[in-house]
């Protein structure tokens, strides 16, 4: 029978309206905020929806930028200011950074808008509207499709929308993202923009103080925030960099609220969250915690002890590896806070009881035997998944290997093109040496071959413990049948690789293709790469797609048996609002954190032996005279200090990263940057009693920018609310 837009509206309406919340759980789509609204008023929120959403009117959600590919920022001023957290802003900062201007360890401030730096390939995306298209995607769907044409179809209606969506507009990019595992579909209108320019970010030992100890934890003295400005064309539109392009005029800034933060206060969180699995079975989660994380945990503290040894030992390889190794650093340890989390709850136990009573009521109905195929093919999919993750996490890692086939990519493509092209084939083998030259700075910046090849032991090794024979590659016993031992093959791949010299590299032209194939990173790379894609991706790929054509129907049958429940759809980096209140909470008997940290803290942990505690001169000379200017605030106990952290329950997410954490009356009080390492489950499971999101207070970055800095101008910009 056909599926009418009528029809597929009703099926949407079931998943949109849902009765209130009693906890502060939930990522809710914008558009529907008025479904939530009055729950938020509630609770202390003095806004209305059109406030927070709004097509006809400037709103907060055209404050709200998409940073880069993964997390957000806010506009706080009319001249295209932008906030972001330090650490999204940090591979920006870490590509303008040398040894002769260390802007990771020194800070950088623009004085003058002429010292603002160009960042290539940084984009910021303003969401312009989300449509609920789910009529429209599956116009034509009929209940004898196979899933193969049900997909074909969504995806051509889905494209159509998009192409008339972003039809004469500059900038404008448009995606369809699937909700509820299919069960809903929106389009989401984004503009675009990509000259976006750094401003000022404080030293890493304000901006990462703590580093990776603590990291996800709990009390945090983190001033995680960089600066950005937007720049477009003089009509205000997207526009590539150009020194003739001036600052952008934002439809809605932020104004900045100094009316400080206090137990109980409402907040409110607009951002991108990534990824959550809500809604996933007791095998999946099981999974999770007991196979999969466990094991990127090890493989990922190999790889960080190697990192931080050679670390400890150069400012150079410091530097060029400290982004690198905050990314490993950070899944690393939200993973462990993830584990042990499902775990204290009993997730798996918790999941599998409701899974019993779901399977009761579903009997005989077209939902009777969803949970006992999902589980038959997890476990056919856990091997499969297994050995898919631990290549990405081991081989796939090996960093010369993965330039090396990058080029020897570029160099077949080039290639092929000589071949079919004979008259292009000079300008062909030019641009190929241009994109080599180009490939080859970029990576070998940043590179030290110590610190790859003793990773690449270590992991290789752990490969060949770890992988059930029956998975085994033959890329990998080969290789040890050619060498004798992992070691040795190191030692041959990393010392003949024509990659393991960038002056070799810089020398090659599309002549050397045949050799660049048969070089030894490129072979290994290959290999693991051929191995996956054909023996493990493919099963993967496969039963991932019948999984999730079972969780569609899953999720329909649990909003089904469930009625009274309140169902959000997961996060996928699509804009998304969270509420909640300033909480403090106890991670274990007998303990209680406060939700609040001040500089004294910051203080207390002040250590210059320690790179990572080794705050500036500057804030310690202003801790002593009690500068603190207007930023100065008198806690309890009759200390004057300056508030720096807080905690929250708003759930969120990787992507929340940067987010605006704002008040009751819709002001800047603080930046979202991290959860407590108790919480990390809220991607599966979100516990009232544990989660808490972790900000940077609003009046810390103005102490910084004013007092440390010395970059008032920058304040001047900005509008201040009590």
């Amino acid at each position: 029978m056909k599926t009418t837009i009528a029809a597929a509206a009703a099926v949407a309406m079931m998943f949109c309206t849902q009765v209130q919340m009693s906890a502060d759980e939930g990522m809710w789509l914008p558009s529907l905020i008025s479904e939530r609204i009055e729950d938020m008023q509630s609770k202390g929120f003095r806004l209305d929806a059109e406030e927070i959403y709004s097509v006809n009117q400037a709103s907060l959600k055209d404050a709200v930028v998409l940073f880069g590919r993964g997390c957000t920022g806010e506009l706080i001023s009319a001249e295209g200011l932008l906030l972001t957290n330090h650490h999204c802003g940090y591979a920006q900062i870490q590509k303008h950074s040398s040894v002769e201007h260390d802007y990771l360890r020194d800070g950088f401030w623009a004085m003058t808008r002429d010292e603002e730096l160009p960042n290539e390939g940084l984009t910021v995306s303003f969401l312009e509207r989300m449509d609920d298209v789910t009529g429209q995607v599956l116009e034509g769907y009929t209940e004898g499709m196979t899933a193969m044409q049900r997909d074909s179809l969504v995806k051509a209606n889905s494209n159509a929308l998009i192409d008339k969506a972003v039809a004469g507009g500059k900038g404008l990019k448009a995606t369809v993202e699937s909700l509820y595992y299919g069960n809903q579909y929106f389009l989401f209108l984004y503009r675009e923009y990509s000259d976006i320019r750094l401003v000022g970010a404080p030293p890493s030992s304000i901006g990462k103080f703590g580093g990776d100890t603590d990291n996800w934890m709990w009390p945090r003295h983190t001033g995680d925030f960089s600066i950005f400005r937007i720049y477009a064309d003089r009509n205000n539109d997207p526009a590539p960099y150009s020194p003739d392009n001036v600052p952008y005029t934002p439809k809605k800034f932020f104004r900045i609220s100094l009316g400080g933060v206090r137990e109980g206060d409402f907040t409110f969180i607009y951002g991108f969250p990534g990824s959550t699995r809500e809604y996933i079975m007791s095998r999946g989660v099981r999974y999770i915690s007991e196979i999969s994380d466990p094991m990127k945990i090890g493989l990922r503290t190999l790889r960080l002890g190697i990192q931080k040894k050679y670390m400890a030992g150069s400012q150079d390889v410091r530097i060029k590896y400290s982004s690198k190794n905050a990314g490993v650093a950070n899944a690393w340890k939200k993973w462990q806070g993830e584990s042990g989390g499902i775990r204290r709850l009993g997730t798996v136990a918790a999941k599998q009881e409701y899974e019993k009573r779901f399977s009761e009521w579903a009997a005989g109905s077209e939902y009777g035997d969803v949970l006992v195929r999902l589980d038959s093919l997890y476990t056919e999919l856990e091997p499969y998944m297994y050995a898919l993750e631990y290549c990405i996490e081991s081989a796939g890692t090996v960093e010369l290997c993965n330039f090396a086939a990058r080029i020897a990519g570029m160099a077949g493509a080039a290639g092929k093109d000589s071949v079919q092209d004979p008259e292009k084939a000079d300008s062909v083998a030019a641009a190929f040496r241009e994109a080599l030259a180009k490939a080859a700075r970029a990576f070998y910046k940043d590179y030290y071959l110590p610190i790859d090849k003793e990773s690449f032991i270590a992991v290789m090794n752990s490969f060949g413990r770890d992988i059930d024979p029956g998975f085994m590659p033959g890329c990998f016993t080969d290789g040890l049948a050619r060498y004798g031992s992992v070691e040795e093959w190191a030692d041959t791949l990393f010392g003949i690789s024509i990659f393991s010299d960038s002056t070799r590299v810089l020398d090659l032209t599309l002549a050397d293709t045949a050799a660049i194939a048969d070089d030894p990173a490129v072979r290994f790379a290959v290999g693991f790469r051929e191995w996956r894609d054909s023996d493990i991706y493919p099963v993967c790929r496969k039963l991932d797609k019948e999984i999730g054509l079972l969780y569609r129907t899953y999720m329909k049958g649990q909003m089904e048996f469930d009625p009274e429940k309140p169902f959000y759809p997961d996060a996928n980096l699509t804009l998304r609002v969270a509420y909640g209140k300033v909480s403090g909470y106890s991670p274990a008997d007998g303990v209680w954190y406060m939700p609040v940290s001040t500089l004294e803290g910051i203080m207390e942990k002040d250590d210059p032996e320690i790179f990572d505690y080794n705050i500036p001169q500057r804030l310690r000379d202003i801790h002593v005279s009690g500068d603190y200017g207007r930023w100065a605030v008198t806690g309890s106990d009759g200390v004057t200090t300056v508030p720096v952290c807080f905690l929250a329950t708003n759930h969120t997410s990787g992507g929340n990263s940067g987010s605006p954490v704002i008040n009751a009356d819709g002001n800047l009080m603080g930046i979202n940057f991290d959860r407590v390492w108790e919480g990390t489950m809220s991607d599966i499971v979100f516990d009232p009693a544990y989660c808490r999101n972790i900000s940077l207070d609003i009046r810390y970055v103005m102490f910084i920018i004013d007092k440390v800095a010395g970059a008032g101008h920058l304040l001047d910009e900005m509008v201040f609310a009590d």
